[in-house]
């Protein structure tokens, strides 16, 4: 195992276990009870996993899915939802976004003083550093959350960088996949943000845990990997099989085009227009983004019925040639004469989509 690979591996890891353990630790602050310290306990998956993937794929990633990033989430998330959910019966005495710190010379001075004498240098650490933990107990809990929401998405794009790759995705295709996570990591920040800040939404339960469960929905899209990658396909089986040959060259834009309608900003449009609709909720920030949701979704309708009539054009065309449509993850070489038969039905499926198969695939001679 490369030295490397395994110093990425154990220290992104390690970040992620830090950055749960301090989302605890606000909840166990914020609460003030100890019993949310259990919530510590989903750490140990996270290094479960890194055992398993240490000792069977020598610290490399896996094919089209992060088994580390999902378990951070499952650490993390709840923390979360325990902080934003009490949130609501919270707010900062100061301005918005105010800080409430104050790291005065005389603290750090007492507790100087205090370790002068036989008790040495270290005393004086442990103290200097009790005094740097009550002086962030003093932080706005509303500044809190924010901190964390923010720091936890930035961890996962730069922990998803840190992480090593497996063999079936490229340097390349990593860099494209982090350009698009921090696109979508903005997105949903500003969704949780823009929408949990409205006052008559904090009064409202029931509309926080939807709002949290949107939210929560839209991260499950940082583990997987499909959007720069496609599918493997067979050339026997994309000669025969119309969707599979669809699926199988457009899989990545296929993903992106789902994510967006099912995952991100379908939903974050469902909530806006609730909010609007019928809570009668309205600020421009609302209306305006909002309305961006629209025009993404639109665009990414605009964009699945373009794909559908390049691939109906293309395999009108190898139709015609009496040549079968291969994947572009196949080479060129595989491209073979297809069967009278099969080029009938290429046609046909031009034509008028088949609703049921009458017959069966002639049988090659």
């Amino acid at each position: 195992m490369e030295l490397m690979v395994l110093l990425n591996a154990l220290v992104t890891r390690l970040l992620f276990v830090l950055h749960s353990l301090i989302g605890v630790w606000r909840v166990t602050a914020v609460k003030k009870e100890p019993k949310y310290w259990l919530l510590a306990l989903l750490n140990l998956l996270l290094c479960l996993e890194t055992g398993l993937t240490l000792k069977f794929k020598q610290g490399r990633g896996y094919k089209w899915f992060s088994p580390a990033i999902f378990l951070y989430l499952i650490c993390i998330v709840p923390s979360l939802w325990l902080l934003e959910i009490h949130h609501g019966t919270q707010y900062c005495g100061n301005e918005p976004g105010a800080v409430q710190v104050n790291v005065s010379n005389q603290d750090f001075n007492q507790s100087r003083e205090s370790s002068h004498g036989s008790e040495g240098t270290d005393h004086h650490i442990i103290q200097t550093a009790k005094v740097f933990v009550n002086q962030l107990s003093t932080i706005c809990e509303t500044v809190w959350t924010l901190a964390l929401h923010q720091t936890f998405l930035l961890l996962l794009v730069v922990g998803r960088w840190l992480l090593p790759i497996g063999v079936e995705i490229t340097r390349d295709q990593l860099s494209q996949l982090l350009l698009m996570f921090v696109g979508t990591a903005a997105d949903i920040l500003e969704f949780a943000s823009e929408t949990l800040d409205i006052e008559d939404v904090r009064k409202n339960y029931a509309l926080i845990n939807a709002i949290l469960a949107v939210w929560t929905w839209s991260m499950l899209q940082f583990p997987l990997d499909l959007a720069v990658q496609h599918i493997g396909c067979k050339p026997s089986a994309s000669a025969r099989r119309i969707p599979s040959l669809l699926l199988c060259r457009y899989s990545a834009e296929l993903w992106n085009i789902g994510v967006s309608l099912f995952i991100q900003d379908g939903p974050f449009f469902i909530v806006r227009s609730i909010l609007m609709g019928h809570f009668r909720i309205f600020n421009q920030m609302l209306v305006f983004f909002t309305a961006k949701n629209i025009l993404v979704v639109t665009l990414q309708l605009y964009r699945l019925a373009v794909i559908s009539l390049d691939f109906r054009t293309t395999v009108l065309q190898k139709s015609r040639k009496g040549e079968v449509c291969c994947c572009p993850c196949e080479p060129y070489e595989a491209h073979t004469q297809a069967t009278g038969h099969q080029a009938k039905e290429m046609k046909e499926f031009v034509a008028f989509p088949p609703k049921e198969e009458s017959q069966a695939p002639s049988e090659d001679h």
